[in-house]
């Protein structure tokens, strides 16, 4: 039974990614923070608005992240009419300490950056590190945040923020303990 509630309660509280469009898992490894980004974006329902330069960053307070690429890089910026957090947190402004692959973000509640010359639809595959970082450093909340503007398959934008698999762990410790307190009350009464 105390099994049964614990894998319950960690089914619960286990962060679950979208099933299509563009994906960034944001992770401690180690001493850094890691986002992972990959997919493909569909760009029907946005407009084009300037070609653009950005580095990698982040700025939860602003639900911003930026991935992919080294330095300052042209982009093409689209707007739209966006549905989403307005934050994933409380951090200001971080760049990347490094970055590389397709230059794709999301910022300021409504504007969606990809490659110059991107095709609506071809995938995408990018990274970014925080060299020295964790959530709370960065002010990262974990959880899930889905960003949309349409209802196509791909015209989303998520950011999984999951936590380091000792957190996991210290998680699962904590309900199988809760389980078995519950348990022995029951058996008690």
């Amino acid at each position: 039974m105390a099994a049964t509630l614990a894998i319950a309660i960690m089914c619960g509280l286990s962060v679950r990614p979208a099933q299509a469009g563009y994906i960034v898992t944001l992770q401690q490894v180690g001493s850094d923070v890691v986002a992972t980004g990959s997919g493909p974006i569909d760009l029907t329902g946005l407009s084009f608005k300037i070609n653009f330069s950005f580095a990698a960053s982040i700025e939860p307070n602003n639900a911003l992240i930026l991935t992919g690429s080294s330095g300052f890089s042209g982009t093409d910026e689209y707007s739209g009419s966006f549905s989403g957090p307005l934050v994933f947190g409380t951090g200001g402004g971080t760049l990347a300490s490094s970055a590389s692959g397709d230059f794709v973000g999301f910022h300021d509640h409504g504007f969606l950056d990809v490659p110059t010359g991107y095709i609506s639809g071809t995938a995408l595959s990018d990274s970014a590190t925080y060299n020295n970082a964790t959530f709370s450093s960065l002010g990262v909340n974990i959880g899930t945040y889905e960003w949309t503007w349409g209802n196509g398959q791909n015209q989303n934008f998520t950011l999984v923020a999951v936590p380091e698999g000792s957190t996991l762990g210290l998680l699962a410790v904590g309900a199988l303990a809760l389980g078995l307190v519950w348990m022995r009350r029951k058996v008690k009464a």
